[in-house]
């Protein structure tokens, strides 16, 4: 009988069950999918706090995992690497943002209109096709076990463990009835890289991106609210490519090499994570982190281990 079950295998699942087995306890990870399926995996995986409130508890989990997948980028993890950012805004400058103190030196300045401030960073990135089989690798090497399999209600894990983290992504909407989270629906364009090596971010509705990684560029995006098609929209696809073109010109001409689309799982009131009491044990929620995930991980994963097994 393993001490706690992790429902759901994506980043936020991931992380948590690999803090739960280094504080020493016995660990199964529950998914119905392969990491490649899960919304994890199409994410463009830069570290940026993107559409989330900021606050104590949120900054310090994007605090943590800067931290850590920097560390990570510099012991050479597969897909982790430090990319130079540009966040390209419009609006008087109000300061720093309230994610600088995560991100070591930001910087901002005036940019070419239309855009009146750029703010320059570095920012950890993971290609998730590398990342996320090395980071179910090094769970089961520690020692823990994946089972593949899904649940309909918490009461399915709850009599196998004493314990169970709840990070099912939009799935927590059916286990748990939380009207607060729907889809935000995103699709990204995969291009070949042209020798890029700078992340470019411009605010808009919808924003745009350039992310660049060691073989491609992840172009995007969307941000459709309960919208469930994860079929690509090949108009969509076009637009997103005539965006980042103008936005950065090297990369006309770049082929094509993917399309993608992920529901991004999003909550009113930002992502759940807390414990709750039930009659046959307790239940870690952690989910509803939006755009966020990647970015928010690692800081995630130390708050769940700590509600999991307290002190």
């Amino acid at each position: 009988m393993a001490d706690v079950i992790v429902l759901g295998g994506g980043i936020i699942g991931l992380t948590a069950a690999v803090r739960l087995r280094e504080r020493g306890a016995t660990v199964a990870l529950w998914s119905p999918d392969d990491p490649a399926a899960t919304t994890s995996a199409v994410a463009a995986a830069v570290w940026y706090p993107v559409r989330i409130d900021g606050g104590p508890r949120v900054l310090a989990w994007a605090t943590a995992t800067y931290a850590e997948f920097s560390r990570q980028a510099d012991a050479g993890v597969p897909g982790v690497m430090l990319r130079a950012t540009r966040n390209l805004e419009c609006g008087p400058d109000t300061g720093p943002p309230w994610w600088a103190p995560a991100a070591g030196q930001v910087t901002s300045g005036p940019a070419q209109p239309p855009w009146t401030r750029e703010i320059r960073f570095v920012a950890p990135l993971a290609d998730m096709g590398s990342y996320l089989p090395w980071l179910r690798q090094r769970f089961v090497d520690a020692g823990g076990r994946i089972v593949r399999r899904g649940v309909r209600h918490l009461d399915e894990a709850l009599v196998e463990a004493p314990v169970v983290v709840n990070a099912t992504g939009l799935g927590a909407a059916r286990l748990c009835g939380d009207p607060a989270l729907c889809p935000a629906r995103g699709q990204v364009v995969l291009v070949a890289n042209p020798g890029l090596d700078t992340s470019v971010r411009a605010a808009g509705d919808p924003g745009t991106y350039v992310h660049p990684r060691a073989h491609d560029v992840v172009l995007g995006g969307t941000w459709d609210v309960d919208e469930w098609d994860t079929r690509p929209d090949p108009a969509v696809s076009e637009a997103i490519l005539a965006r980042c073109v103008a936005l950065v010109p090297e990369l006309a001409g770049a082929p094509v090499v993917g399309e993608r689309v992920g529901l991004r799982p999003t909550r009113r009131g930002g992502p759940r994570v807390v414990a709750q009491d039930f009659p046959l044990g307790t239940v870690v929620h952690a989910y509803g982190h939006g755009g966020a995930g990647m970015t928010l991980s690692w800081g995630c994963a130390d708050e769940i281990a700590a509600l999991a097994l307290p002190a």
